[in-house]
């Protein structure tokens, strides 16, 4: 029998993102708060909110800890892990079950960008477009830390003339 296990999941960041290295390795541990809305028989509204620990590996995880702050909307997409020890001073048993991110696209306006996301998003080093940072088409424009790519020259639109 085929096994899957993905996660997909968007909110805002609960608190600042904590980086450390391992064996030159980043490491990235964010805190995410998740709603759920809902009208019950009787007309009233509900809210539910589900907090998910996440952590981010490698250059991603760079990213996330320069760009993201508390209360950041962010998608990630990843896989469940479940981890499990005994505490050192109980001797009990102690489980858990978090994320790990495969990738992590930063959500929101170019005003937020100021405050410390990537227009458009990151994941995996690559920009929405697919190109490799780095690379450019046409002029570039440096905003919020981040290149962005411009071509111009093959269908005449500017892309400060977009209203998003």
């Amino acid at each position: 029998m085929p096994n899957l296990n993905k996660v997909l999941l968007m909110g805002n960041l609960t608190r600042d993102p904590e980086i450390r290295y391992a064996n030159e390795t980043a490491i990235c541990k964010l805190g995410l708060a998740v709603n759920r809305k809902w009208r019950t028989k009787d007309g009233a509204d509900q809210e539910d909110v589900c907090y998910v620990d996440i952590t981010v590996f490698g250059r991603t995880a760079e990213a996330c800890g320069q760009y993201l702050s508390k209360g950041r909307p962010v998608f990630v997409e990843g896989r469940l892990n479940f981890n499990q020890w005994q505490d050192k001073e109980t001797g009990a048993n102690r489980s858990k079950l978090d994320v790990v991110a495969e990738s992590v696209q930063f959500l929101g306006g170019r005003d937020d960008s100021q405050q410390g996301g990537q227009q458009g998003g990151q994941q995996g080093g690559r920009n929405q477009g697919g190109q490799q940072r780095g690379r450019q088409q046409g002029s570039s424009q440096q905003q919020g830390g981040w290149e962005q790519s411009r071509d111009t020259s093959s269908d005449g639109i500017d892309f400060d003339d977009i209203p998003f």
